[in-house]
């Protein structure tokens, strides 16, 4: 395998087609200010695929048909994909003081749905997980519940699947629910902790990308998080999510976006009921 030349750098060409490609598969926008972040990123990749130059990998991957095979390697390069346990907590109380109470009222639907519609390495679906868990079994516990985890990254998935973390990241998740739902290691010397089968059993993980027209995840959800994503769309590519996302809420179902995100300006059929919580009408 030929080495990378060390000077080797992504061209402005390349970098436009690379970026519209990007845009138009992931909805992903990418300014020229991101040029240095997705030269480091692609660096891997011409490793992995033994292409010499950047110039090369864009002649196979435009030129030479290796698009199709490369696309799931490109944008998994290229996501970015911050998560944590317990993100915006408020959220969470929202949750349990507020949305289930009225779902629980409002359905008589043995199983709860809920959907985690960018779920990284998996953070946030089992911290939804954890809160339906609590919930449920002491409030009614011939309920049941689902959390469906999708994702654009086939890499982030295949994390998110095994369920396994460093310990500091599972460090907001309250000790209660520690000792419940999440498996220590018996080598103490491991920085390593597990979230238990139980819980892993309750979330299903597939790959689905936000910018298809239509989203087969089944029946219609009670409850829909889509945190911090949003952000990295464009206002036409915002509106096509938001408008699909609510396509798939049952009528009073709720929507979560991020704290740094918002709906102003779009025609959706949802009301504001709580700081970035929606339900829909």
């Amino acid at each position: 395998m030929r080495s990378q030349p060390l000077d080797d750098r992504l061209s402005k060409r390349n970098f436009d087609l690379l970026s519209k490609y990007i845009y138009d598969y992931s909805g992903i926008k990418m300014p020229h200010s991101k040029m240095t972040m997705l030269e480091g990123r692609l660096r891997r990749r011409l490793r992995v695929t033994a292409m010499p130059t950047f110039d090369s990998y864009c002649d196979y991957l435009f030129k030479h048909g290796g698009i199709e095979a490369e696309s799931i390697f490109l944008i998994d390069a290229v996501t970015t994909n911050k998560t944590d346990f317990f993100r915006e907590p408020k959220h969470f109380d929202y949750m349990v003081q507020t949305a289930l109470p009225d779902i629980l009222k409002t359905y008589a639907d043995r199983r709860i749905r809920t959907w985690s519609s960018a779920c990284s390495t998996g953070a946030e679906p089992y911290t939804m997980a954890m809160v339906l868990s609590e919930f449920l079994s002491s409030s009614t516990p011939e309920r049941d519940y689902f959390v469906l985890a999708t994702d654009l990254s086939t890499d982030v998935l295949q994390k998110a699947q095994r369920g396994i973390y460093q310990s500091d990241l599972l460090a907001p998740v309250p000790a209660d629910m520690m000792n419940k739902y999440v498996m220590r290691p018996s080598d103490k010397r491991r920085q390593e902790m597990r979230i238990s089968p139980k819980l892993r059993s309750r979330v299903g993980f597939a790959r689905l990308n936000l910018m298809d027209e239509a989203y087969p995840i089944g029946d219609l959800m009670h409850m829909i998080f889509c945190r911090n994503v949003l952000i990295y769309f464009d206002k036409p590519t915002q509106q096509h999510v938001l408008s699909r996302l609510c396509e798939a809420l049952l009528p009073g179902g709720y929507l979560f976006i991020g704290h740094s995100e918002t709906v102003t300006g779009f025609d959706l059929p949802i009301r504001q009921v709580a700081n970035t919580v929606f339900k829909r009408v």
